[in-house]
């Protein structure tokens, strides 16, 4: 019907006829005709989480195959106040598409808790770049970090004070893999996905690597998401369902040094943009769910040079005496989420392999420890270990920086 065509998902809602012509005899928008012919008592007192808005990507794809040689869209990504990432796009010369000649850009930072409204310019500028898995073709996302216009690093750019800590330490080489988790949920915000409007399912047990429409939700975004990264050439090295039905995980790495973050960020960015794709919320909250469920981390596995060569055991276990001394539990808890660690206290519980917060532990593949140490390293005397405390929200330039300054640097 002409209504149908014209207003697709809204009509379906069975407006009166007379608000149909109404809003075809006005120039207001649908939602605006319907908001004004209401009786005030039937208006919304707060905002309600929008419905999945359908889009034809038959479509899109019209024009989203047009060729622009000689252009490229390069998406600039930054990271805002909350640690989350934002985009926005920009036309760049084809010949001038590389992190050597990507020019700085700026945006609104007022609008992003990042600068005041009467000065609200903030500098970003190119970091990395990578191949754009929602445009095929040339066309790039551009990771960026964030300055004030007189060029100094805005209090949220971690990744400047990451780069420092880095700097000058390259002949250890530190390799990361960052295991992320990360839990979906309908667009309500309140059921996980597959879970039963307001109940439970069956208890933890069968969903971990678990196949079967009756275990294993979300699927088809953990699988289009790995294929989106390896696109883009993040270096994503697996995935798999987690213990808690709804809950994934994929690992970046392992990678050296500040890259292991930067693909990390990147990452979350393209798989909130799969997710937006699917109509599904994806949350990094490390206790979505209250009770005997498991929470999401973000387990950091860490090795240096000396770690992996012949009797690295030993650089491992020097680097437990370091993580364990006086007082660095408290600062790596701190550090380990955006909260300063009370994100957390709900999820280190000592409950659903992890380690209590209040205190540091290391063990020979104990999931229930702070730092487990791989049988394998333990077998081969030289390897890695993972660092269990990170939560899922955690910022990978902290964490990384935090790990580089505790186990390796002389004067920490």
């Amino acid at each position: 019907t002409l209504t149908s065509a014209l207003f697709g998902p809204l009509a379906r809602r069975r407006l009166p006829v007379s608000l149909t012509m109404l809003a075809l005899a006005s120039s207001a928008p649908l939602s605006l005709v319907v908001q004004r012919a209401m009786p005030a008592t039937t208006r919304l007192a707060t905002p309600r989480m929008a419905e999945f808005v359908e889009t034809d990507a038959a479509v899109l794809d019209r024009y989203m195959n047009l060729p622009h040689p000689g252009q490229v869209q390069a998406e600039y990504l930054w990271i805002d106040a909350k640690g989350e990432v934002r985009s926005k796009c920009r036309t760049v010369d084809a010949k001038k598409a590389s992190l050597d000649q990507l020019p700085s850009w700026n945006y609104d930072g007022s609008s992003c808790d990042q600068a005041p409204g009467e000065d609200s310019e903030v500098i970003i500028k190119p970091r990395a770049v990578y191949k754009d898995p929602f445009r095929p073709g040339d066309n790039i996302l551009v990771l960026t970090d964030t300055y004030t216009p007189a060029g100094e690093a805005l209090p949220t750019n971690t990744r400047t004070a990451a780069t420092e800590r880095f700097a000058g330490r390259e002949d250890e080489v530190p390799w990361f893999g960052i295991e992320q988790e990360y839990t979906l949920f309908n667009l309500d915000k309140v059921t996980p996905l597959g879970w039963p409007q307001g109940g439970f399912p069956g208890a933890q047990g069968p969903y971990y690597c678990g196949a079967g429409a009756d275990r294993s939700f979300g699927r088809s975004i953990s699988e289009a998401h790995y294929k989106a990264c390896l696109y883009a050439g993040i270096a994503i090295s697996g995935t798999n369902a987690e213990v808690m039905p709804g809950q994934w995980e994929y690992q970046v790495g392992p990678c050296v040094g500040i890259a292991a973050a930067d693909e990390l960020m990147v990452s979350r960015y393209i798989l909130q943009r799969v997710c937006e794709d699917f109509g599904v919320y994806c949350t990094f909250d490390p206790k979505p769910i209250d009770g005997d469920w498991n929470g999401a981390g973000c387990h950091t596995n860490v090795s240096t040079k000396a770690m992996r060569a012949e009797g690295g055991y030993d650089a491992i276990l020097k680097a437990m005496e370091r993580l364990g001394a006086p007082g660095k539990q408290e600062e790596h808890i701190a550090a380990y989420d955006p909260s300063g660690g009370l994100d957390n206290q709900r999820r280190l519980t000592g409950a659903h392999e992890t380690a209590s917060y209040k205190e540091f532990s290391w063990g020979v593949a104990n999931r229930g420890c702070s730092v487990r140490i791989p049988r394998m390293t333990e077998k081969e005397k030289k390897g890695y270990f993972e660092d269990r405390r990170p939560a899922s929200n955690m910022d990978p330039y902290i964490v990384t920086g935090k790990i580089m300054e505790t186990t390796v640097l002389p004067d920490c």
